[in-house]
């Protein structure tokens, strides 16, 4: 009796002291913002070390809410709301776990990790000047009141339920992937880490520097957040179009959809701000552009947590939510916004950086990138709210789809593309234009090239395809020549030449994986995009349906039981016509009985860079009357490609921010002053 009163009281403690521990959090910010703006206003070194020492109390209490949620989803606490409303006792241990943050109350959860841990880390920088940092403090620890605020009184994940059910009703079976259970907190790494970012940027805007000094060393302090952001979002970004392509069974990997936008806006902005930080570093140019974009790098992520989360939105990776709790978010997203832009409004005047520069120079070619990416993001921006606003204007519906932003934002990022590879071999201040169209000459000419090539090769011979062809063979190959030229590639002796390779910072060799990961992503999105070939047909136990160069068999279609589903499961061989060895693969139907719904696994065959994409629906008949099922295949070329560049832009990330210049750039420069 007394062993099952303990097992009994065990969670229900546990549950209770997270709880309590969100509540803890929510004051500790609440004394972190007020200790800060006291110690700057009174410039007193103990209350902005007190405040320091909140915002690290404070992410250690978020932490402890969040390992309570945990552990409630782990033993299946079905008397907590939200485990029963998520998970149920059948469903595997790894995707109990990620039942934590698999609705709004539990993502919203981890936002405020993600948020309070970077203001621990950001309480505990070292390099900051007093007044910037304590100013930056306090804007941050304001965030974490907001969000939690809003987490303990409108979408607390420790409510109760009396009487608790028996049974969960489990996890949106499309969610219950791998990919989507490390999806969420990648991406919030992303979308919040962009939140000190801003917090600095309200910083430096709220002391008013005006001299150029400042802005040079703003911007190093800027840049390794925004890259760690950057890159954070990148890989979130990837491993939810990963999930898309082979979870949800359309044979594509980006639709364009309203809330896949919403990730990319701050990827977009981040790229933009990554690029501007780098001048207003080295030049002490662009302050108050850069600014700008710190704000609205972070004023985009907390957009995309609105429109998830508001309801406004039908889709797949939407959270249902009532629209009361929509209006608040709208509300703390209009406020912070709001303020911040107002204040860079009475600012702006006083943002006078140093640094002229030619438009022929590095500063104007970055300038030039800026505009492209900030007009992307604008086009973005406007297919995925227009819609929205026609409904709440005149209740009318209108769809921005695929060919809007073919016609808008594919062009804008083209044209960006063309001038990239140019602009790192640009001098600073003054360049020489002539003398990168030499150096580029051997990029330049190999890129169309192969740009030819592909139009003679591929079939059917797409102009605007090759186009693309020659663009990110451009990107690649521009990128290798940048470096090359800087350790003196065949023009210095080998010594020489790996010498200098080994000279070279780690920012250098970042810069040149992430342009040239970005022109392996294009090649991969041009080729599957312009030479996908579909086909759809039902098919009986032992015959065929052809797709390209590829042919699928159907062997046989057997009911298997799995974790938590029942499943129709084909085994299916997949042959190419001109000789290879034929190999095997399995695609299935899967029917969840505790959530009553039915998803499909994809049958994916990796040949290459290529995939052979195959889908089994619904059981039919022939017109013989023998049992059939509805088979869909792809052969989608080059698809791996899709994926690996932006895991090669995520390394160049990485090895950027381990660049020692970021880290300790600012200690040496004053221990050299």
């Amino acid at each position: 009796m007394a062993a099952r009163l303990r097992q009994r009281i065990g969670p229900l403690v546990i549950v209770e002291a997270g709880a309590f521990a969100l509540i803890l959090a929510l004051a500790l910010s609440s004394l972190q913002t007020a200790l800060a703006v006291a110690g700057r206003l009174r410039r007193s070194p103990v209350l902005a070390g007190a405040a320091e020492g909140s915002a690290i109390a404070a992410a250690l209490a978020v932490a402890v809410a969040f390992a309570a949620l945990i552990f409630a989803f782990v033993v299946s606490d079905f008397s907590v709301a939200n485990v029963a409303a998520n998970s149920h006792t059948d469903k595997p241990m790894l995707y109990k776990v990620a039942g934590a943050w698999g609705s709004h109350e539990g993502s919203l959860l981890l936002w405020c990790l993600v948020l309070t841990g970077f203001g621990a880390v950001l309480a505990r920088a070292r390099n900051l000047p007093f007044r910037l940092k304590t100013s930056a403090v306090a804007t941050q620890g304001t965030l974490g009141v907001l969000f939690l605020a809003f987490a303990v009184f409108t979408s607390s994940p420790f409510e109760r339920l009396n009487p608790a059910p028996f049974q969960g009703a489990s996890l949106n079976p499309l969610l219950q992937d791998p990919a989507l259970a490390f999806h969420p907190p990648l991406l919030y790494a992303g979308y919040v880490g962009f939140s000190v970012c801003f917090s600095l940027a309200v910083a430096a805007l709220i002391e008013g520097r005006a001299n150029s000094a400042f802005w040079p060393a703003w911007g190093r302090w800027v840049r390794p957040w925004a890259l760690a952001s950057w890159a954070f979002l990148t890989v979130g970004i990837t491993l939810g179009a990963f999930w898309a392509y082979y979870e949800l069974g359309w044979g594509g990997w980006w639709f364009w959809d309203p809330v896949e936008n919403a990730s990319f806006m701050p990827w977009l902005a981040g790229a933009a701000l990554l690029h501007s930080a780098v001048v207003t570093e080295r030049r002490g140019a662009l302050a108050g552009w850069t600014t700008f974009l710190a704000l609205l790098a972070f004023t985009f992520s907390m957009l995309g947590a609105f429109l998830v989360r508001s309801g406004v939105l039908t889709s797949v990776h939407a959270f249902a939510v009532d629209p009361q709790r929509g209006l608040m978010l709208l509300a703390i997203l209009g406020g912070t916004a709001g303020l911040a832009f107002a204040l860079f409004a009475w600012r702006a005047p006083q943002l006078k950086g140093g640094g002229l520069f030619a438009p022929v120079s590095r500063e104007g070619a970055l300038v030039l990138n800026n505009l492209f990416l900030t007009a992307a993001c604008a086009t973005v921006l406007l297919g995925t709210l227009y819609p929205l606003i026609l409904e709440a204007a005149n209740g009318s519906t209108i769809s921005v789809g695929p060919p809007y932003f073919a016609l808008t934002f594919v062009p804008l990022m083209a044209a960006a593309f063309l001038i990239l590879p140019a602009g790192p071999l640009l001098a600073w201040k003054r360049g020489d234009l002539k003398g990168v169209t030499q150096r580029l000459a051997v990029a330049a000419g190999l890129a169309i090239l192969l740009a030819f090539a592909g139009w003679l090769v591929f079939e059917p011979r797409k102009a605007l395809s090759a186009a693309g062809l020659g663009l990110g063979a451009w990107l690649i190959l521009g990128a290798l020549a940048e470096t090359a030229e800087r350790i003196r590639l065949f023009r210095a002796p080998l010594g020489e030449t790996l010498r200098r390779a080994k000279a070279l910072p780690l920012g250098a060799w970042g810069t040149t994986l992430a342009h040239a990961g970005l022109g392996v992503f294009v090649l991969g999105a041009v080729v599957e995009t312009g030479y996908r070939v579909e086909a759809a047909r039902p098919i009986a136990v032992g015959q065929t349906i052809e797709a390209g160069p590829w042919t699928v068999r159907l062997n046989d279609v057997r009911i298997v039981e799995g974790p938590n589903y029942l499943a129709e499961r084909g085994r299916l061989t997949v042959t190419l016509r001109s000789g290879a060895a034929p190999r095997e693969i399995t695609a299935e139907r899967r029917f969840f009985p505790a959530g009553g719904q039915t998803t499909t696994e994809v049958g994916l065959d990796f040949r290459g860079l290529d995939d052979v994409y195959v889908v089994l629906g619904e059981r039919g008949r022939t017109t013989a009357g023998a049992p059939a099922w509805n088979v869909r295949v792809w052969w989608n070329p080059w698809a791996r490609l899709i994926f690996l560049g932006p895991a090669i832009m995520a390394l160049g990330g990485v090895l950027s921010l381990l660049d020692r210049r970021l880290r300790l750039g600012v200690a040496r420069r004053k221990a050299a002053a």
